[in-house]
């Protein structure tokens, strides 16, 4: 290759202009950008108020409440009760949220090329309309089919999570290798036995990570699903708070923080393990 057809044809191609027509990543850089400034315009934040000498001063007084806990152990016992509730709650509407996601995963994806999907669209429908529900709603709704207590808390959270993980869990499964499913169906293995033979076990730490990951996430949840009735530590602290109790409310914080904090090094424990 001589000088003029080196010149003429690069062995690397350079990076577009800044903001050049085809730099989508730039523009749309750009357009959050502008978001965000037009956020901050059109919210009235007092920032100078909130960070005033006197709401310093009202904030440290507030917290100057908080000590010392409440460490009785008569009041320790009912937060060992409740935060029990609020553990059970979590975990139990995180395994009826993982058969549910599951079992919705499968219609809503696309198995292979020739697959006709046809029940894709609508569960997948169905899937943006439970997650996109918040788990206080949800909570709010249940507590007049179910009444007060966990047992809406808990059905509040199986209901958004299964949202949430039905459309990872399809997306997992659409995104599996197609090889060994594949060479079953040339066999004419049934669909079925394909999934279980062939794509399951492929896609099977992946969500078993997503589920863990979830747990995380609804045991912060259910802490919070307690103030608006759904048992737990949550209707603990709401209790308390409204009676300004806030020796008891800085205990059930206390609480709150070392049942988050087991639960999270459980799950990283887990999914450490299942990446070995």
């Amino acid at each position: 290759m001589n000088d003029r057809d080196h010149a003429a044809n690069p062995p690397y191609k350079l990076p577009p202009p800044l903001f050049d027509a085809r730099c989508k990543a730039c523009w749309m850089t750009l357009g959050v950008i502008v978001l965000i400034v037009a956020s901050f315009w059109s919210l009235d934040l007092q920032w100078a108020q909130f960070l005033s000498l006197d709401a310093l001063r009202s904030m440290g007084r507030f917290l100057g409440e908080f000590f010392p806990p409440d460490t009785s152990p008569a009041f320790l016992r009912k937060l060992l009760v409740a935060g029990w509730e609020t553990l059970a709650m979590s975990a139990l509407g995180t395994l009826l949220a993982a058969i549910g996601g599951l079992a919705l995963a499968l219609p809503a994806s696309r198995l292979h090329a020739d697959h006709t999907a046809w029940a894709r669209a609508p569960t997948r429908l169905l899937l943006n309309a439970l997650r996109s529900v918040p788990e206080l709603v949800w909570a709010a709704l249940m507590l007049i089919a179910a009444g007060l207590g966990p047992f809406a808390g808990t059905l509040a959270l199986a209901l958004h999570t299964t949202g949430v993980l039905g459309r990872l869990f399809a997306e997992a499964v659409e995104n599996a290798p197609p090889g060994p499913a594949a060479a079953l169906r040339v066999q004419g293995v049934g669909e079925g036995r394909v999934f279980l033979h062939a794509t399951l076990p492929q896609v099977l730490p992946q969500l078993l990570s997503y589920t863990l990951y979830r747990w995380e996430n609804n045991i912060r949840a259910a802490a919070v699903l307690g103030v608006v009735g759904a048992g737990g530590l949550g209707q603990l602290l709401a209790f308390h708070m409204g009676l300004f109790h806030m020796g008891r409310t800085a205990s059930i914080l206390g609480a709150m923080l070392v049942l988050v904090a087991l639960v999270d090094a459980a799950s990283y424990g887990a999914r450490r393990l299942m990446t070995r």
